[in-house]
Order: C-alpha cells, then sequence, then structure tokens
C-alpha cells in the first residue's frame, strides 16, 4: 500500500530489454536505502526491487504492467515518481493507494494560473471507471483532488511544491500518464452496477 506522497524523483539510466519484459535501472536519493523483493511505486507502478547497484535500482516490468500503463513510453533520461510503500505506524497523508494502475490517460489541458496549475486529463470510461468532485484520484502515482469532474474527464489543481517535486511538471498536453482511481469508488461502482 501506499499514499500517493512523492518521496522523491529518481532518473533512469538504463533500460533493458529481456524477451516480452523491460528491466529499468533508476538512479534515485532513495536507492541506496531498497532492500531487493521491496515494493517501490514508480510513476504509480507498484513493481519490486530485483537489483541493486552503487545509487541505483533495477525493476523489471512484464508485458502486462506494460500494455496497462505507461512505463513502456519511459526513456533513458525520463524522470520517474518514486514512493516506498507506508508503514502501518505511519500517518496516512494522501489516499490508499495499491499501485495498481487501472489505466491510463491523455493530458488534454495544461494552464499555469500565476502560482498553480490546472491539469485535465481524459480517459476511457467503457472500462467503468470514475471519479468524483473533491475525491482522490493516483496520478502517476501522485494523490491528488479531482475538480471538474465529467464521465472520461477530470482536472486537478496542482501548488508548486508538488509541481517542483514530481514528473508533473514535465507532462504536456498529449502525454500519456498512469491512472489509479479510488479503491472505495471503485468497490462502491462495482456494487452499483450489479
Amino acid at each position: 500500500m501506499f499514499t500517493g506522497i512523492i518521496e522523491t524523483l529518481g532518473e533512469v539510466t538504463a533500460i533493458k530489454n529481456d524477451h516480452t519484459n523491460i528491466h529499468f535501472t533508476i538512479s534515485s536519493a532513495i536507492s541506496q536505502e531498497l532492500k531487493i523483493d521491496q515494493s517501490v511505486a514508480h510513476n504509480g507502478v507498484c513493481l519490486t526491487v530485483v537489483s541493486l547497484q552503487d545509487g541505483s535500482h533495477t525493476v523489471t516490468a512484464i508485458d502486462e504492467t506494460l500494455r496497462k500503463t505507461s512505463l513502456g513510453n519511459l526513456k533513458v533520461g525520463s524522470r520517474v515518481n518514486l514512493e516506498r510503500c507506508m508503514q502501518m505506524n505511519a500517518r496516512l497523508d494522501g489516499h490508499i493507494v495499491q499501485g495498481h494502475v487501472d489505466q491510463t490517460a491523455v493530458c488534454i489541458k495544461r494552464e499555469e494560473l500565476d502560482g498553480s496549475w490546472e491539469y485535465r486529463f481524459k480517459y476511457d470510461s467503457s472500462a467503468g471507471n470514475v471519479t468524483v468532485e473533491k475525491g482522490s484520484a493516483c496520478v502517476n502515482g501522485i494523490s491528488l483532488t479531482v475538480v471538474n469532474s465529467t464521465a472520461d474527464e477530470f482536472s486537478v489543481f496542482i501548488i508548486p511544491y508538488t509541481f517542483e517535486h514530481t514528473n508533473l511538471q514535465e507532462v504536456q498536453v498529449g502525454d500519456t500518464v498512469n491512472l489509479e482511481f479510488d479503491i472505495i469508488g471503485k468497490y462502491v461502482a462495482r456494487l452499483m452496477n450489479k
């Protein structure tokens, strides 16, 4: 489990294809503290650390993960939002995040608002995922509050701290991001459709 509060940005330093899998090596400020077999969210995708090097770690994304997320778009030099799993004795500052991306979305608006930023995302609503105004959504692993929600779009407003400390600063109109919808909302939506 995660909170959606990004700890640090990492940088992709190597990408290695292995059959249908991709191994990503990430350099970050927390890499030296990680352990093999540890779960770490990378742009909201829970991946297992498979090896450690000096100041970097390697994770593997299988074909299923690559098809359902935007990880396949990463290149050497790409910056990645990183979060280690939450500790049970700590505050839950964001919201309950599983690190299981539901689907991707496309950024259709990015506007600077004199000290904050508005982003609008469009997603395929046929999967039954929903957002609600003032609810939570996870975009590239970042816990955000939803505003202006419709059947297949929603907006979020970003404070300067979040903009400066996550890779949202690099997201432009037309870019693909990972979405994880609120777990409670997903259960309610499933029950309502029965």
